[in-house]
């Protein structure tokens, strides 16, 4: 299960500060409703409209190198949606894993779901695992869905996971740190989080990778998912790229470093 991460994952080394382009870019999808109801439709029709981003936004990631993408599919405060559409979106998501799972394992694609998918039916969880196990050995590109994920739960299992050790008298609690925790957050394996985009015009990351934005980028966009196309990722990665990413220092010694 993907909830019992009982070993701790290997962590990958961050990229230095002066490595061009953005290595893991997560997005929070925002906006599908809004852009239904502006065409005079349903909401659930703007989420099932989404989907073609969700496609544009992996070629572009696989085509320019970003080595990870993270994408906020469904939290755990989407429960408290309508019953209809909560209904819609995990439809979406069992015909999403049918329909795309051979297209991303014929590009190379590694498909992971990050999240509590204990909610989940006995179905859906078999259709992840599975689609996991054909995905697994794929290096073009992890793709990254949350599902049933909160920020707050990720470093909550993480404290816990460490505390069974420690009761376990496998862990003294004072080796506890943030490097013992991260090893046991839900993208542990992956590149540090470079840049969070969300879509939709609003301005707040909703208890999505709290952890790992510690030191990411952030960029806002008014753009509607539904209307996300590769130009407008392109647009937020060159916003990126024109950063100084600090990490703490100042820029006159990010400068130093780089030269």
């Amino acid at each position: 299960m993907l909830s019992k991460r009982s070993q701790p994952a290997q962590k990958t080394v961050s990229a230095p500060p002066e490595q061009a382009g953005p290595r893991h870019v997560a997005i929070i999808m925002d906006g599908n409703g809004r852009w239904a109801q502006k065409k005079g439709k349903i909401r659930t029709f703007g989420h099932k409209a989404g989907v073609e981003s969700v496609r544009s936004v992996v070629r572009f990631a696989r085509q320019t190198g970003i080595q990870s993408l993270t994408l906020f599919a469904f939290s755990s405060e989407n429960w408290k949606r309508p019953e209809e559409e909560v209904s819609v979106l995990m439809e979406l998501f069992n015909l999403v894993l049918n329909s795309e799972v051979k297209r991303l394992h014929k590009n190379d694609v590694r498909l992971k779901v990050i999240g509590d998918v204990s909610a989940f039916d006995d179905k859906l969880k078999a259709k992840i695992r599975k689609a996991e196990e054909m995905t697994a050995n794929n290096s073009a590109l992890v793709l990254n869905i949350a599902a049933n994920y909160g920020g707050r739960w990720d470093i909550a299992h993480a404290a816990q996971t460490l505390a069974k050790q420690v009761q376990d008298n496998l862990l003294a609690p004072e080796q506890i740190d943030e490097d013992k925790l991260g090893q046991y957050i839900s993208t542990a394996e992956l590149p540090e989080l470079d840049l969070l985009i969300r879509t939709g015009g609003e301005r707040r990351i909703s208890n999505f990778l709290l952890w790992q934005c510690a030191y990411a980028e952030l960029y806002f966009t008014d753009v509607l998912w539904p209307d996300f196309t590769e130009q407008v990722f392109q647009v937020a990665v060159d916003d990126y790229n024109v950063r100084q990413r600090r990490f703490g220092l100042t820029g006159e010694q990010v400068s130093v470093s780089q030269r």
